[in-house]
């Protein structure tokens, strides 16, 4: 949740964030950043996995040679 976000809870909401903060040892504006930071950091992984997977390599010139010399005459 980004600050303005944190704003606009509601009563209940921001009771609820409380509880779950005091429970965890924390402030409730430091679990509110946490948390915010985990959303971004699963948002990020999404973003990652959708990312079509890069072409691979042809082979470099010792692979070339290597498989060269496995071949028969």
């Amino acid at each position: 949740m980004t600050k303005s976000e944190a704003k606009t809870l509601s009563e209940g909401q921001r009771a609820y964030e409380a509880r779950r903060a005091a429970k965890a040892g924390m402030s409730l504006e430091r679990w509110l950043d946490s948390k915010q930071r985990q959303q971004e950091e699963a948002e990020e992984a999404r973003r990652k996995a959708a990312e079509p997977p890069k072409p691979a390599k042809p082979p470099g010139l010792l692979a070339r040679l290597i498989e060269r010399a496995h071949k028969p005459l």
